[in-house]
């Protein structure tokens, strides 16, 4: 089942109208119908607020996995398709060759899914700042796959 389904059973096991879901999590009608129907995506934390308005858990819309995934798609080069547990050790050996802070940035990003402006509230740092080293990072991320797979044989 896609994610729109998902938030479309979920609310209507709460017994919950698009309208009265919008209003508890303060977004128009007009976008929970497209989130059901797949025409948009909300953003973990906007899953989170979901999540807490019909009283189930996150992972009962979408997992982490799927979640984190579906984050770090644009970073990675559409010929790189790789099986998750194989493009799973391969950010992670990327990572490791990061500069610590940029890591860091990248990891509180796409694998905690914390947003740009509770990054750089952490690191004492803009969010402009935040989303241009963050697209860097991602950039070469990109560079390394692509890389990887014509070198290695992927």
């Amino acid at each position: 089942m896609d994610l729109g389904k998902r938030i479309a059973a979920a609310r209507t096991a709460a017994g919950l109208t698009q309208q009265e879901l919008a209003e508890k999590i303060f977004v128009s009608r007009d976008l929970v119908a497209k989130w059901e129907q797949g025409r948009r995506r909300p953003d973990h934390g906007m899953i989170e607020a979901i999540a807490e308005a019909l009283s189930v858990k996150p992972e009962s819309i979408i997992s982490r996995e799927e979640c984190v995934f579906r984050e770090l798609r644009s970073c990675i080069p559409a010929s790189v398709d790789l099986p998750a547990e194989t493009l799973s050790k391969l950010i992670s050996r990327f990572l490791r060759e990061q500069p610590r802070k940029e890591a860091d940035l990248f990891i509180r990003r796409y694998y905690l899914l914390e947003s740009n402006a509770e990054i750089a509230l952490r690191f004492g740092m803009g969010q402009n700042q935040v989303r241009s080293r963050l697209s860097k990072t991602a950039k070469r991320l990109g560079k390394f796959l692509k890389e990887v797979c014509e070198n290695e044989g992927y």
